[in-house]
C-alpha cells in the first residue's frame, strides 16, 4: 500500500518548532483521520495533534523529547482505502488542536501543558506576558524590543529573550539555527556554554562577551544538615519560580487594602443561590461578585486595564480578566474573554467552565493568553492580607480574602456582620496610590450596593 510522511504542524505564527511530549500510538496501531495522534509541546501552549489520515503507523521518526523545526518529517504512515492505483501524498502536514498565539505571547503564569515542555529543555525559560490587544490604532502596537534588529530573523521569541536577560548575552552575536534563522533557546544556552568552557590555551583569543557575574551566596549550593529532603523541582513550579522572579524584578510593586462589608453579597448569594443551582447544575460563589465588581470598576477607571509599555502606557479597550485557578503544584490562570460583556451569571458560567477544563487539563493556548487584569481568591483557603505577584503585561492584580463575621459598629452600635478584606497590587509604573485607591474604593462601593434582591441576569 502507498504511504505518506507526516510533518510537524506550526503551532503558532511565532511558533517554528515544537518538542514531541509523547505519542499516543505506537508503530502498527490503526489511525483515524481527526483522532488524538501525539501531543506536542511549545513555548507557549501545548497543542494534541491529530492524525491527518486514515490508515496504519509505520514508523516514528521523531522520537519523545525530540524538538523538531515546523514542516520537518515526525512519522511514515500506511495509507487506508489507497489501493485502487490513487497516488498518495508524499507528505501531508498534521494540525494542531491549540489556538495560534496571539501578538503579544502569552500571560505570565505558565499552563501545565507548558510545564511538561519545560522538562525537554535543559533549562526551561519562563513565558512572558506583554501587552494583550486593545481596540483601535493601538491594536497593531507593540513593545519595542532594545536593540533588535529590524530583519524578521531577530524577532525573538519571549523565551529566547529572557534566557539571553538571565545570562547578559547579546543576541545579536547568536547565529540562530531555527527556522528561517530564528535564534533558539538551545542556541543561547550553547553560547553561553562556549563563554564558559574551558580556558583558551596560549595565543588563543578568549571568545569575548557578557562576563561572568561574580559567585554569590545565592547562587552557591546550600548545604545539607541532617534529617533535610531535597525536593527536585516539578516542571511547573520551576516555570513558576522564574515567572514570579521577573515580575518582582521588573514591576514596582505598591499594595493596597480595604475592608468591606459583604452583608448584601451574602444576602444574595442566599436569596438566588437555589434557583441558580437548579437552573444552571453548580453552585453560585462568591468569587463572580468580587469580579463582577472589577469588571464595573475597571469600566470606571479604564487607566487600571493597561499596560506599561516602555515610553508609554498601553490603555485597553477590552476587558479580558484573568482569574488564578490553583491546584497541587499548579498554578494557572485561564482568561474570561470581554468580561465586561456578561451578566454576574454570565461571569460564573465563565468561571466553572475554565475552573473544570483546568481541572481535567481541557485548557486550550488561547484560554491562558491575552489577560490584561487578574482576580485572585486566596480567601477560600482563610487567608485575610495577601499580597499578590502581578502578571508581566497589567497594571493590577484584585485578590479576594475570607469572609469572616466580626463585631463592627452600626449606628453607635456593635454588630455582626459578613466583612472581608480586598487586596490590590499595582504597578506604580502605570499607577499612583490615588488611582489605585480610587479603583479600590469602587470595587468596595459596588458590593456594598449589592441587595438581596439584586438581579444575577
Amino acid at each position: 500500500m502507498p504511504t505518506t510522511k507526516v510533518t510537524m504542524p506550526q503551532l503558532g505564527e511565532s511558533v517554528h518548532e515544537g518538542t514531541i511530549a509523547k505519542w499516543l500510538v505506537k508503530p502498527g496501531d490503526k489511525l483515524v483521520e481527526f483522532e488524538p495522534m501525539l501531543e506536542v509541546d511549545t513555548d507557549k501552549v501545548n497543542a494534541e495533534v491529530p492524525a491527518p489520515v486514515t490508515g496504519v503507523l509505520k514508523e516514528i521518526l521523531a522520537q519523545e523529547g525530540a524538538t523538531v523545526q515546523a514542516g520537518s518529517e515526525i512519522a511514515v504512515v500506511e495509507l487506508e482505502g489507497e489501493g485502487n492505483g490513487a497516488a498518495a501524498p508524499e507528505k501531508v502536514e498534521a494540525t494542531a488542536a491549540a489556538a495560534d498565539e496571539p501578538a503579544g505571547g502569552g500571560d505570565a503564569m505558565p499552563s501545565a501543558e507548558q510545564a511538561r515542555a519545560a522538562d525537554a529543555q535543559p533549562r526551561p525559560s519562563p513565558q512572558s506576558a506583554p501587552e494583550s490587544p486593545s481596540q483601535g490604532p493601538a491594536e497593531a502596537a507593540k513593545a519595542p524590543a532594545a536593540a533588535q534588529p529590524d530583519s524578521p530573523v531577530h524577532r525573538f521569541s519571549p523565551g529566547v529573550l529572557m534566557l539571553a536577560e538571565e545570562s547578559g548575552v547579546d543576541l545579536a552575536r547568536i547565529k540562530g539555527t531555527g527556522l528561517g534563522g530564528r535564534v533558539t533557546k538551545r542556541d543561547v544556552r550553547q553560547f553561553v556554554e562556549g563563554q564558559h568552557g574551558p580556558e583558551a590555551a596560549p595565543g588563543e583569543l578568549a571568545p569575548t562577551g557578557a562576563t561572568s557575574t561574580p559567585d554569590t551566596a545565592a547562587d552557591r549550593p546550600i548545604a545539607t544538615g541532617e534529617g533535610d529532603q531535597t525536593v527536585p523541582l516539578t516542571r511547573m513550579r520551576r516555570l513558576i519560580a522564574e515567572n514570579m522572579t521577573k515580575s518582582k524584578a521588573t514591576i514596582p510593586h505598591a499594595w493596597q487594602t480595604q475592608e468591606v462589608d459583604m452583608s448584601g453579597v451574602v444576602a444574595n448569594r442566599s436569596h438566588h443561590k437555589a434557583a441558580f443551582a437548579e437552573r444552571e447544575g453548580f453552585s453560585l460563589t462568591y468569587l463572580p461578585y468580587v469580579i463582577a465588581a472589577a469588571v464595573a470598576s475597571l469600566r470606571e477607571h479604564p487607566q487600571v486595564n493597561a499596560t506599561f509599555n516602555g515610553d508609554a502606557i498601553l490603555v485597553h479597550g477590552k476587558i479580558n480578566l484573568g482569574v488564578s485557578v490553583g491546584f497541587e503544584d499548579t498554578l494557572l490562570v485561564p482568561v474570561i474573554k470581554s468580561a465586561d460583556s456578561l451578566s454576574l451569571a454570565g461571569i460564573a458560567r465563565a468561571v466553572n467552565d475554565l475552573a473544570g477544563r483546568a481541572k481535567t487539563q481541557q485548557l486550550k493556548g488561547d484560554d491562558l493568553q491575552g489577560g490584561t487584569f487578574t482576580v485572585n481568591n486566596s480567601g477560600t483557603f482563610g487567608t485575610l492580607f495577601s499580597y499578590s505577584v502581578i502578571s508581566p503585561g497589567q497594571a493590577g492584580i484584585l485578590t479576594m480574602e475570607a469572609i469572616v463575621e466580626r463585631p463592627v459598629a452600626v449606628g453607635g452600635m456593635i454588630g455582626i456582620k459578613p466583612m472581608m478584606y480586598l487586596c490590590f497590587s499595582f504597578d506604580h509604573r502605570t499607577l499612583d496610590g490615588l488611582q489605585a485607591a480610587r479603583y479600590l474604593t469602587s470595587c468596595r462601593r459596588w458590593l456594598e450596593a449589592v441587595t438581596a434582591e439584586t438581579p444575577i441576569y
